[in-house]
């Protein structure tokens, strides 16, 4: 006997992990520097905070006072210093300024060598982006295709499925070359 199948189901599941696969890449693309400040750029930065490795995000708010500032206030006064030695031993290359109760970065724009490293660092991770959704779609493939071979659908069922899962990654991978290009804008500002 055929087993029941929810095709529905697993083209919804496969959306789903699609639509997280292009977050998780747009996320990366924005902790690439551009010049322009943004708090996703030390967001994440690792700091040692009490004996322990702590995200800057949980210890300090992170704002924005202009194009190339970012303010940091942290929960706790006592760990300025173990921040500003995270910003400076971090790959931003800005050199914070600690007034007592705030710390703030003013970034400098990247030179054009920096800029055309950026945009290759973003091309790979858009290319991996593109991977992660395309290994998405062949293992909504592989479900279908075995669904088939148990008789559960049709040749016909499995060939309309194939051309459903070819829009939807067509979809999410045209949606990530729309970040990449709105990203490689951004790195080529002055």
């Amino acid at each position: 006997m055929a087993e029941e199948v929810d095709t529905d189901l697993v083209i919804a599941e496969t959306k789903t992990k699609m639509a997280k696969a292009l977050e998780h890449t747009e996320e990366e693309f924005a902790a690439v520097r551009t010049g322009r400040a943004a708090p996703a750029l030390v967001e994440h930065l690792a700091v040692d905070y009490y004996g322990s490795t702590t995200p800057l995000m949980t210890i300090a708010g992170i704002g924005v006072s202009d194009a190339r500032t970012l303010v940091i206030n942290p929960y706790d006064r006592g760990s300025l210093g173990a921040i500003e030695t995270a910003i400076r031993n971090s790959d931003l290359g800005a050199n914070p300024t600690n007034d007592g109760s705030t710390i703030r970065i003013t970034l400098q724009p990247p030179t054009e060598e920096r800029r055309k490293e950026l945009i290759k660092v973003v091309r790979t991770r858009s290319e991996e982006g593109k991977v992660a959704i395309r290994a998405i779609r062949r293992s909504a493939r592989h479900q279908f295709e075995s669904w088939q071979k148990q008789g559960s659908l049709t040749t016909d069922d499995l060939s309309d499925l194939e051309k459903q899962l070819e829009q939807v990654t067509s979809h999410y991978i045209a949606e990530l070359d729309k970040a990449l290009e709105a990203k490689e804008r951004d790195l080529l500002e002055v």
